[in-house]
């Protein structure tokens, strides 16, 4: 593999890094700027609905712009947008700078991997493109944790400075190693794109992304409230607890391809989501205890991110046949979906934590997943009403988001 894949793996890490770790200074966060709790989980909302925005949006008004310089431009606002973090005086800069690092991720992912296959030869494309998506599995694992860890240590603010160092680094590593000649494919237009939104399969296949991943942020975006409150736990134990969950995360994602890639993704993400909401009832009774709590984070993190390649495949497989000229633009739509999720589901869990109290949060995020479950089971029933058998083994899917 080139070495100018490696740069967009580490863009793909520091991007994938500042999303998740907000999650882990929740707590710190709202102590440290005066705001409450809920307020806090906003910054997770608005970031993605950045990415929800940006990936659609821009990647379409940016078609013209050669790759590379593209490219450098997005880990440029990166940067800028961590630092401006870093340095926000208060909640609303904190804010603005959060949906700023949003639109560059939402672009960075729409064209990373046209960029990750123009690298390599033809046959080693869905190679690329998961080596480059590796770098968000090992932001979970290591990066959201270590950047916890830094922000309980030496305040939330240096933490965004470690990011935006990261963020330098990829830079000067595309600078140096990406080609300046890299083909690109023109991206869709604003009215193509709205085009696919009018396919209500396709739109099906969106609710239960965006119900199927949002149930879970319901509860993932208050776990370290959670977690210090309800468990007992240290602020600085928060950041173990990350680490935990981000390995069952890793396992999870490739369990979930593999699971997709055997039974065929409506079976498979019946599973998932069946187990996840399973989970998130259990954590409404297990949170009491430290060693059940992270037990339960354990089994969360293998179903949070199973269902993510089923719902990749199955979105593809749905766009050959309802929009067969536009499956890349409905693949990326599905990525906007799963940041639609997230924004509603933080923004509702805050909304949860104000009326209902931090406990209601998982069960509710169940209830929201199981109704993603009857989706799925729709969809299915649909499938076979037109004569489509369910579809096995389309080879594994390697998107994250």
């Amino acid at each position: 593999m080139p070495l100018a894949l490696w740069a967009l793996t580490l863009s793909a890490f520091a991007i994938g890094t500042t999303e998740f770790v907000i999650v882990g200074l929740i707590p710190t966060i709202a102590t440290s700027l005066g705001v409450s709790v809920p307020s806090a989980g906003l910054l997770v909302s608005l970031y993605a609905l950045g990415v929800a925005v940006g990936a659609p949006v821009l990647t379409a008004l940016t078609g013209r712009v050669p790759r590379k310089q593209l490219l450098l431009g997005l880990m440029a606002l990166f940067t800028i947008g961590n630092l401006v973090a870093w340095m926000a005086p208060g909640y609303e800069a904190l804010m603005a700078a959060r949906v700023l690092t949003g639109l560059a991720h939402g672009v960075f992912f729409s064209i990373g991997s046209t960029i990750a296959t123009g690298l390599v030869p033809k046959e080693k494309a869905a190679s690329a493109i998961a080596l480059m998506f590796t770098g968000l599995t090992v932001a979970l694992v290591t990066g959201v944790p270590l950047g916890t860890f830094i922000g309980q240590t030496f305040g939330w603010q240096s933490t965004f400075l470690a990011v935006s160092l990261l963020g330098v680094i990829a830079f000067v590593g595309s600078w140096i190693l990406v080609p300046n000649n890299i083909p690109s494919s023109k991206p869709a237009s604003l009215l193509t794109q709205a085009a696919v939104l009018k396919k209500p399969r396709l739109l099906l296949v969106y609710a239960i992304t965006a119900l199927g991943y949002g149930g879970s942020f319901i509860a993932f975006t208050y776990l370290a409230p959670i977690l210090q409150e309800i468990s007992g736990f240290s602020a600085s134990t928060v950041s173990l607890v990350m680490l935990v969950y981000g390995v069952s995360v890793a396992f999870g994602n490739i369990w979930g391809g593999k699971l997709a890639d055997k039974k065929g993704p409506i079976r498979a993400l019946q599973i998932v989501f069946a187990m996840l909401a399973m989970v998130l009832f259990v954590l409404t009774f297990t949170a009491a205890n430290p060693w059940l709590a992270v037990l339960t984070v354990l089994a969360w993190g293998a179903f949070a991110f199973g269902n993510v390649p089923g719902l990749q495949v199955y979105v593809v497989q749905q766009a050959e046949r309802h929009a067969p000229r536009a499956v890349d633009v409905a693949s990326g739509l599905n990525i906007a979906a799963f940041n639609v999720g997230i924004a509603l589901g933080a923004w509702g869990g805050g909304l949860i934590v104000s009326h209902l109290g931090l406990m209601a949060t998982p069960w509710i995020g169940a209830v929201v997943v199981l109704g993603a479950f009857g989706l799925t089971s729709l969809a299915g029933r649909l499938d076979r009403r037109d004569g489509i058998a369910p579809m096995v083994g389309s080879g594994h899917a390697v998107a994250m988001h």
